[in-house]
């Protein structure tokens, strides 16, 4: 295979019915599967939920893993259809928890899907990541191999005010480096926005155990503290000296049980932005000797720290996946930002543009 990338291509045609709380939308997109390539460094993805299904890195001895979690497509999209850990997807309108399944915005109150008890989580029940996107853009074969999908929700999809035009962009931008472009433009109704790329990272190889060997470390001093819902109380505490502190390099294992598992936002500093506005949010090292790590960069306020707590899958080539068998990090907006002033806005206006930015570096040492 060409070291400037090579695509897969199911040529069949996967008719998609998209339900939301005021309409019914259905529209016929071929499912496509791509892969970008550069050197020893590749990943595959598909426009279904744009969904990252692998990615491949060498390890010190040139020994090349799967670092990412997922599920088999040798034959079909399968599991992916209803991906309940969120695998690799795209998601959106709006990441992580609304409380109560509700919002106020310009003295309206928008009700949405609940589907996490009675919050909504990950945009709903059929959010971004379980829809057809179409591909927008692409080039594999050049030295900076990219595709670019794109997805147009509809006023009132799920509940959400407005029409949107949402575009992602995966790019290997450099050697053993992957960026992450998510865009967003509304109609003609202000909306929020907080899309996520919610891949799981077990830098040993998606099918070598849990993470707990895995050193991080996160550029965050403050956390937003959640309830047993897992909602922002709306509180930013201090990390210091708690389970939460990842300011030093350590073992995700290493306080786990005093924090009951990770699933918290960490506040980053806006202060160490550079003047294109990226900051580093956290270094990832493989504890288990291959030598891998990445370096995580990001424009967001905020990162997603989860350790996959409770789950129950089985993954590619039959990988069994349990608890802390992968890591995410997932830069973001606060999550319930809508229902939280004090939290930086989500609102994006007519004739605004949301971006959120992602760059991977990886390595090997």
């Amino acid at each position: 295979m060409a070291a400037g990338g090579a695509a897969m291509r199911v040529s069949f045609v996967f008719l998609l019915m998209a339900t939301a709380l005021f309409g019914l939308a259905a529209s016929i997109l071929p499912l496509e599967y791509f892969e970008l390539k550069k050197g020893d460094f590749s990943l595959k993805c598909t426009n279904w939920g744009g969904t990252i299904l692998s990615v491949v890195l060498p390890d010190s001895n040139g020994k090349l893993a799967d670092i990412a979690l997922g599920y088999d497509t040798s034959k079909s999209l399968g599991e992916y259809l209803k991906n309940p850990s969120s695998f690799g997807a795209l998601v959106g309108r709006v990441a992580n928890r609304i409380s109560g399944a509700k919002f106020s915005l310009n003295g309206r109150t928008y009700k949405l899907f609940p589907n996490d008890g009675r919050n909504s989580l990950h945009g709903g029940h059929r959010g971004f990541s379980k829809v057809m996107w179409d591909v927008k853009e692409k080039d594999l074969e050049g030295p900076y191999p990219f595709v670019k999908f794109h997805y147009h929700s509809f006023d009132g999809e799920q509940g959400f005010p407005g029409d949107l035009d949402v575009f992602v962009t995966y790019k290997i931008s450099g050697d053993y480096q992957l960026t992450v472009v998510m865009e967003a433009v509304p109609g003609k109704k202000p909306t929020p926005v907080n899309l996520v790329q919610h891949v799981y990272w077990n830098l040993g190889g998606h099918d070598s155990g849990t993470v707990l060997g895995h050193e991080v470390q996160i550029f965050a001093g403050h956390i937003t503290p959640v309830d047993k819902e897992l909602i922002p109380t709306g509180e930013i505490a201090a990390v210091a000296g708690t389970a939460y502190d990842f300011l030093e390099p350590r073992r995700v294992g290493s306080r786990i049980a005093e924090a009951g598992g990770y699933d918290i936002n960490y506040v980053l500093d806006p202060a160490a932005a550079a003047a294109d506005g990226m900051k580093r949010a956290a270094v990832v090292r493989d504890g288990g000797g291959s030598g891998r790590g990445f370096e995580l960069w990001t424009n967001q306020p905020g990162v997603q720290f989860y350790t996959s707590n409770t789950l129950r899958a089985v993954g590619k080539g039959g990988a069994a996946y349990g608890p802390y068998s992968g890591l995410c990090l997932e830069t973001q907006g606060f999550p319930d930002s809508v229902n939280h002033p004090q939290f930086p806005s989500q609102i994006v206006h007519p004739g605004e543009t949301y971006l959120h930015r992602m760059l991977f570096k990886f390595s090997v040492e």
